[in-house]
């Protein structure tokens, strides 16, 4: 039986599913950038003129006197040649021109099914701060590359942080208005299991941040044993002579320990709750339980493999895509506990 209902639209369902996979593919693509250490290949932030790559050798030539200022550059990279630095560019520039590419296709359709009428009330306010959101990731995006830029080798992991977690939480929403538009907002009751499935996919969310600390600080290249680090429960070097609050997010052996053990942590819920959503009488639950405890075992090999791999690009965009899916899935399982 469908759930939709009278003021539905099939049409702004799609369009959301798509900015959603748009948004997906610029984690990933970020991802690739901040792992082959691409971000700060463009040490500008030019909104309009930076759509387009050099096109002349002086303009490259140019690009690559800009990067030769940066503290990654004169540290790390120092003679690097015109293909290499070509090679980082790229990266940066494709994150760069999805994120405009993604502007567009959603303030465009937006712009036309709100002048048409064709957007209920309800998702009216929604759609506004999806939009105001994406700005914001932009301007939260160059903050995050001028931290690099003098005086780093690499951006603020705390910074890496607040730009990987504000993409999660646009898709997140995105996803959420997507399924407002097509099955309706109204007539809402909640499985008891609800709350349960929105505290787990906070959990998720956390355990994401938790991923950027660990990339921000090239933490998934040491301690490369799995289940102990190094035959240790507690890692050397745990604290680095910090306190314990600093420690937690900048320490790399503590930020990989809590990585680990967060993983655990959402192990555990998952099973507790996929469990339970098996035991619900709606069939949208039960296939929802399917779907989480399938999704956190897959993500639990990724990340254990990647892991004892030294964190190679590949197994590690891999598991960043297997974060997106369960993260996805949690969203999809909460709207739907809420609406049995």
């Amino acid at each position: 039986m469908s759930l939709a209902r009278p003021q539905t639209s099939n049409a702004i369902f799609i369009w959301l599913l798509i900015v959603a996979a748009m948004v997906s593919a610029m984690i990933l693509i970020g991802g690739a950038t901040r792992l082959t250490d691409s971000g700060l290949s463009i040490t500008e932030w030019r909104p309009v003129t930076g759509t387009i790559p050099p096109l002349t050798e002086a303009g490259w030539q140019n690009e690559l006197e800009l990067y030769r200022s940066t503290t990654e550059y004169q540290l790390q990279n120092r003679g690097m040649s015109m293909e290499e630095f070509q090679f980082i560019y790229w990266w940066e520039w494709g994150h760069r021109f999805l994120g405009r590419m993604i502007g567009l296709v959603f303030a465009i359709p937006l712009a036309v099914f709100w002048i048409r009428g064709k957007i209920s009330g309800r998702l009216k306010l929604p759609l506004v701060i999806l939009l105001i959101l994406g700005g914001l990731q932009g301007a939260i995006g160059w903050w995050m590359v001028s931290s690099g830029l003098v005086d780093r080798l690499d951006v603020s992991q705390y910074r890496l942080a607040t730009h990987l977690g504000m993409a999660f939480v646009i898709l997140g929403l995105t996803i959420w208005v997507a399924l407002d538009a097509r099955y309706g907002v109204s007539a809402r009751t909640r499985d008891g299991t609800a709350p349960w499935v929105a505290g787990f996919w906070v959990l998720v969310f956390v355990q994401i941040i938790l991923g950027a600390f660990v990339a921000g600080l090239d933490a998934g290249r040491i301690f490369t044993t799995w289940p102990l680090m190094e035959g240790r429960l507690i890692p050397d070097g745990y604290l680095g002579g910090m306190g314990w609050l600093q420690a937690a997010f900048e320490s790399r052996p503590a930020v990989q320990l809590h990585h680990r053990w967060t993983g655990y942590l959402v192990a555990f819920s998952a099973g507790l709750l996929s469990l339970a959503l098996w035991r619900s009488h709606a069939a949208a639950l039960r296939t929802g339980a399917i779907w989480i405890a399938s999704m956190t075992a897959v993500q639990i090999v990724l990340g254990i493999t990647t892991l004892v791999h030294a964190a190679p690009l590949s197994l590690s965009l891999l598991h960043q895509a297997g974060a997106i899916a369960l993260f996805s899935a949690a969203a999809i399982v909460t709207w739907k506990a809420r609406r049995v």
